[in-house]
């Protein structure tokens, strides 16, 4: 990993503070986000998408295939869509059949590969794949607003702006499966290209690319074109739930890596001593378009509402506090970093990525510490002492709990026979928990320190006599050198939502307008406000949290 110190920072907020659910279950997109890095390399590489293939009948079934090459490598989205009876469209995962179906594919690909593809595809799971394929996806159409478009552009009209602003897509991705799922290639394949070596940007190019595809699938259809506007707004709606919540704690290392960067980020940023003009403007004018989405920001759950209005109405006391005299003295970014302690979690972690977003010089290069390439890899404490003080250090919040109470062991993790996927489970009301899956870490490091011997032990002799504490042990040797890599909660108390993990990992994807259909999975949209293919010099980096401009 990079050396993250070089520029002037301040201290690192702690792991105590920064990794708990409901802090995580608060963060916003930045700048550090993958969709944002994304398009920063495309603008750079001066991509351009070109449209290979278009086989489409005049009701938008066919396929398509679009090209770009960034970084030396050409890549290619094959795009099917088919026509779906309405009982057949869902969200779930049980689904077997969707609109429309996608690969990401390693170079051009010729009529044969297209025509197996086009078979395959819409088949996803039950399909067979190449290493040539390296991202798999599928998405089904918001058919109100889709409908809509087409029969406004038919009728030579735009779409109605507030239907388009309310929804944000004209399509939903319920899956974007990467790194070897099903047979496509494997992660390795890629992660020294340039442009793909950073996590996940496989499948945000997927996403990108399926966004344009979904724009030139609805004015075929219509027969006519969008406003740009319009058309900038209509990002990719995505559907996720449990199965991407276990990802954060089986992947220690990586996620690590993303917390460091945007905590040395911030350090960095609250390190500057004072802002220039132009800096307080820029601050002033992003604070007041986060006013602006969190007030188009709206979801039909009135739990998940009343949040928003809150923090709506918090806002509104940040903005009271940009003064043009707090913002031009010294170190007004630690003043108001500061004084933000006083607020609630979500008006925090709004502020770090509103401050963040205001230097890109002092933030961007940091992307490049966010991937993980040796995985889980630590040194052992080299005896059971030693161990004892990392559990000590480390670990002092999983020792105060009690794992034997219900409410601390309600959940339990598994994964679904049928599908393969996470599940949880109600331990005391459900079949199945003897095939918990290890998540339940806090509890596991409890039970390793309560069988430390008194004398100290080499920890090879310890693991001889009690092999079911390796999981623990190496978790707690990793802790030393990642700080940020384990979530400082019970995740299997009665208490854990996933939905805070859910909203921290895709809070790195770039994903916005989080619309939580209950505590396991949400709705969200990914790449609203992001550039058009023709635009990536123009608007190439200034869409963090989108507002609708007409």
């Amino acid at each position: 990993m990079k050396d993250l110190s070089a520029p002037p920072r301040a201290p690192l907020r702690p792991p105590g503070q920064v990794m708990r659910l409901s802090r995580m279950g608060s963060m916003f997109p930045t700048r550090l986000s993958f969709l944002r890095t994304l398009t920063r390399f495309l603008a750079a590489e001066n991509a351009q998408v070109t449209r290979h293939v278009w086989q489409m009948c005049p009701e938008g079934y066919g396929h398509a295939v679009y090209c770009v090459t960034l970084g030396g490598y050409t890549y290619s989205l094959v795009a099917v869509s088919t026509q779906l009876a309405p009982e057949e469209r869902t969200d779930r995962v049980i689904a077997t059949a969707w609109d429309t179906a996608y690969v990401l594919y390693d170079g051009v690909p010729d009529a044969d590969e297209i025509a197996r593809i086009c078979s395959a595809a819409p088949q996803q799971e039950a399909a067979r794949f190449t290493e040539r394929d390296l991202v798999l996806s599928r998405a089904n159409k918001s058919v109100r607003l889709f409908a809509h478009v087409v029969e406004r552009l038919r009728a030579g009209q735009q779409p109605d702006a507030a239907m388009v602003r309310q929804i944000g897509y004209l399509m939903r991705t319920t899956a974007v499966y990467g790194n070897g799922k099903f047979g496509i290639a494997d992660r390795a394949v890629i992660e020294t290209r340039p442009g793909l070596s950073g996590p996940f940007m496989a499948e945000m190019l997927t996403v990108w690319l399926i966004r344009h595809f979904t724009h030139d699938l609805v004015e075929h259809v219509g027969q006519g074109t969008l406003d740009r506007g319009l058309k900038r707004h209509l990002g990719i709606g995505n559907s996720t739930g449990l199965g991407m919540a276990p990802f954060l704690v089986t992947h220690p290392v990586l996620l690590n890596n993303w917390m460091l960067a945007r905590e040395a980020a911030l350090a960095r940023v609250r390190a500057v001593l004072r802002l220039d003009a132009a800096s307080v403007q820029r601050l002033h004018d992003l604070a007041t378009r986060a006013a602006q989405h969190l007030s188009e920001w709206q979801v039909p759950d009135t739990q998940h509402q009343q949040r928003i209005d809150d923090l709506r109405r918090d806002w509104a006391r940040v903005l009271d506090w940009l003064t043009p005299e707090n913002m031009t003295a010294d170190h007004a970014i630690e003043a108001l970093l500061s004084w933000s302690s006083d607020q609630t979690e979500d008006v925090q972690e709004l502020i770090v990525a509103l401050v963040i977003e205001l230097f890109p010089d002092l933030v961007d290069g940091l992307t490049e510490c966010m991937a993980d390439t040796i995985g889980p890899m630590a040194a052992l404490p080299r005896d059971t002492n030693a161990l004892r003080n990392a559990i000590e250090a480390h670990f002092a919040w999983a020792l105060q709990l009690d794992y034997a109470a219900p409410d601390q062991c309600q959940q339990f993790w598994y994964v679904s026979a049928a599908k393969q996927e996470p599940r949880l489970g109600n331990r005391f009301a459900e079949a199945g928990a003897e095939l918990e899956s290890p998540l339940d870490i806090a509890r596991r490091i409890r039970a390793l320190y309560d069988d430390l011997p008194s004398e100290p032990l080499g920890i090879c002799a310890f693991l001889e006599l009690h092999p079911e504490h390796f999981l623990a042990v190496s978790r707690a040797g990793l802790a030393d050198h990642y700080p940020y890599a384990e979530i400082r909660d019970n995740l299997i108390a009665e208490s854990c939502l996933p939905i805070d993990m859910l909203r921290c990992k895709l809070s790195f994807f770039g994903a916005s307008k989080f619309d939580p259909k209950s505590d396991r999975w949400t709705r969200i949209t990914l790449c609203q406000g992001a550039p058009l293919a023709d635009e990536l010099d123009a608007r190439t980096d200034d869409w963090w949290l989108p507002v609708f401009d007409q």
